[in-house]
């Protein structure tokens, strides 16, 4: 197999300057035509892994997807989640907390949506907007801010002593992709239902929400770290997240059950 293209893993601590990272980059490739290949194999891999994963029960993996409106969240999971067994793998949303989800703190909501062994999760969106949209509105402070990145660092790290591993996934776009993607949804009647017109007074804020990405990306980059992907093409973007997803499965050194010889008693009742 072929590394996996760069950038995509964040050193920890450190500061993170996202525009130093092109959201144009393809890597060593050109077009869609010379990932089709390592494409197929890595979805081959992925079927494999995740079978070993749902059969050893021991394991669980969240993959966790942020990114500026229009960086195709939806996209990628669909895209790169299919064709896999749908039996253990769980997709959730996470919008604007509801009633009761604001009566507590705000990481209740998601404890419930963390995969039990042998499943996979993906979540569009996460707990990072209580971080995100809440600090770029000021609906909480710095200090506040500060206080909930050490809430996420301890509730990961709980994930992980508890063999939840985290994969962490910013889909990096350029602002004038973005505007692209809004006009298209709007002269397109196809895709007019995906246009809401808050997502141009959300723009208006992109430096705000660049700065508090990059704050969120050195600080709560630990012992899972993030992951800057390059998401102008979408083709790119695709394969190197199945790329990401296919080797966070390796690292797990999956195995398949033992033969259970006992079953052999059963043969004889097979007529």
């Amino acid at each position: 197999m072929k590394p996996m293209p760069k950038p995509f893993a964040l050193p920890v601590k450190k500061k993170v300057d996202l525009t130093s990272i092109d959201p144009r980059d393809t890597g060593h490739f050109k077009n869609k035509e010379d990932v089709v290949e390592e494409t197929e194999k890595l979805k081959k891999e992925f079927q494999e892994l995740q079978e070993k994963l749902a059969a050893g029960k021991k394991e669980a993996i969240l993959f966790v997807f942020q990114g500026m409106d229009c960086s195709g969240k939806d996209g990628v999971i669909k895209n790169v989640f299919s064709g896999i067994n749908p039996q253990g793998v769980y997709a959730y949303s996470f919008k604007t907390p509801t009633a009761e989800e604001s009566q507590h703190d705000f990481l209740w909501r998601v404890h419930s949506k963390i995969p039990a062994p042998g499943q996979i999760v993906t979540f569009n969106r996460s707990y990072y907007e209580d971080v995100l949209i809440t600090r770029v509105h000021d609906i909480i402070t710095d200090k506040e801010a500060n206080r909930r990145f050490k809430h996420i660092n301890h509730f990961e790290s709980l994930l992980s002593d508890n063999h939840v591993k985290i994969v962490k996934i910013f889909l990096h776009i350029s602002k004038e992709f973005q505007l692209e993607k809004l006009k298209s949804r709007i002269e397109d009647p196809s895709k007019n239902w995906k246009f809401d017109p808050s997502d141009l007074a959300e723009r208006n804020l992109w430096k705000q929400y660049r700065k508090s990405y990059e704050d969120v990306l050195e600080k709560c980059s630990t012992e899972s770290p993030w992951h800057v992907v390059p998401s102008d093409h979408r083709w790119y973007r695709n394969y190197a997240v199945l790329s990401i997803v296919v080797e966070s499965l390796r690292k797990l050194h999956l195995q398949e059950p033992p033969a259970n010889p006992d079953l052999q008693e059963y043969l004889k009742e097979l007529i």
